[in-house]
């Protein structure tokens, strides 16, 4: 296996990246962060997509899979988005991540499209690990952990190695032009999500309801400046106290991911149309320990699990 990094915006880079024949290109690329720049999501996003399913068809490319998001379906607390719901993102890593596909297809390169749910397990930093890193938080500061909204909210949720799964049969299985959704079958809710984060960390857990959380919507960045203005120093202390120099994790929470928007996915069918199947069906309570447990075992979580 070689490894290769580059600028893939800048067009020697793209040469140097594919001077060497591929059977299948998986694009992972892209800014991931929230809060970032217009100007950040447009080049790390799309222009990179553009530039390289160019030389990927030129160089005869067999299938080029493209990760994206289901946060580009309208939010819909009711009915779950298949891949034909109407399109509406919203947020603005997943309005760029609609481009990045449509700039791919517009390359004509051979292209299978997989539309991921809120991704965790091992090494997730940006899906779940925010909200348990917000746990943490409120274990130190001894304080009952309330949440925006109510338990209904959808976070709907895939493995990572489901995920990798899926590439794979879309490289080797699926038919280019087709766009499947990944989600397992939890329908995991902010409801069971805040009970495993309070029983994991003994602390309590609330919601502020519908009328506190509607006040709240007009000044909705004055209320996540509030809260990452509290989250992350009870963070940042109770690393220090634990010895933790460096880690990836953090309880920032953007103010897009405050908004009353569920993520509500229905990814059964590919596995309805292909041979992939879900590996793990069912987020549990135990799988998340799992995945704090072993941020704790390379010294980037505090071992502070009940």
């Amino acid at each position: 296996m070689e490894f290769k990094q580059a600028d893939l915006t800048k067009d020697p880079h793209v040469a140097r990246a594919f001077d060497a024949p591929f059977d299948f290109v998986v694009n992972c690329c892209g800014e991931t962060r929230f809060g970032m720049s217009e100007e950040e999501y447009k080049a790390k996003c799309v222009l990179s997509a553009e530039k390289c399913s160019v030389a990927a068809k030129a160089s005869g490319v067999q299938k080029w899979v493209e990760v994206s998001t289901a946060h580009i379906y309208k939010p819909d607390s009711k009915k779950p988005a298949t891949e034909k719901s109407k399109i509406d993102p919203w947020t603005s890593i997943a309005r760029y991540r609609l481009a990045a596909e449509a700039a791919v297809q517009a390359s004509k390169v051979p292209m299978v499209t997989l539309r991921p749910a809120y991704v965790y397990g091992s090494g997730d930093c940006t899906s779940l690990l925010p909200r348990v890193t917000c746990g943490a938080a409120y274990q130190a500061l001894g304080e009952k952990m309330k949440l925006l909204w109510d338990k209904n909210l959808k976070i709907n949720v895939v493995n990572i190695n489901d995920v990798c799964s899926a590439i794979w049969t879309a490289c080797t299985s699926i038919p280019p032009g087709a766009v499947y959704n990944l989600a397992d079958s939890t329908d995991l809710d902010q409801g069971d999500l805040t009970t495993w984060i309070g029983r994991l960390f003994g602390v309590a857990t609330g919601f502020h309801g519908a009328i506190v959380s509607n006040m709240a919507k007009v000044a909705l960045g004055s209320v996540a400046e509030e809260a990452n203005d509290k989250h992350v120093p009870a963070w940042t202390r109770l690393c220090q106290e634990h010895g933790i120099a460096n880690t990836p994790l953090s309880p920032y929470i953007d103010v897009e991911l405050l908004k009353n928007n569920s993520l509500f996915v229905d990814g059964s069918a590919i596995t309805k149309d292909t041979p992939f199947r879900y590996g793990v069906s069912k987020c549990t309570e135990a799988l998340l320990r799992a995945v704090i447990q072993e941020f704790i075992d390379n010294k980037q979580f505090p071992p502070i699990l009940k």
